[in-house]
């Protein structure tokens, strides 16, 4: 059987995070501002939303969660 990938969207906060501290595990997402948190997000392979559909307090929650993992 086949691995199925993943496709996150922008309501897998959690997921989202993890990807995020996996793929640039020396960024402090503290110091991004919401575009480049989004073009991050976006670019990861294993995002499959619409780029243009996150709200800021989706961004937030992802940058919070983000930086609690990094913190780790």
């Amino acid at each position: 059987m086949l691995d199925k990938v993943v496709k996150r969207t922008w309501q897998d906060i959690d997921e989202i995070a993890l990807d995020l501290v996996e793929r640039y595990p020396q960024v402090d997402p503290l110091t991004l501002k919401f575009p480049q948190l989004r073009a991050m997000v976006t670019s990861l392979p294993t995002f499959a939303d619409d780029p243009g559909a996150a709200t800021d307090e989706i961004l937030e929650a992802i940058q919070a969660t983000w930086y609690d993992k990094f913190e780790d």
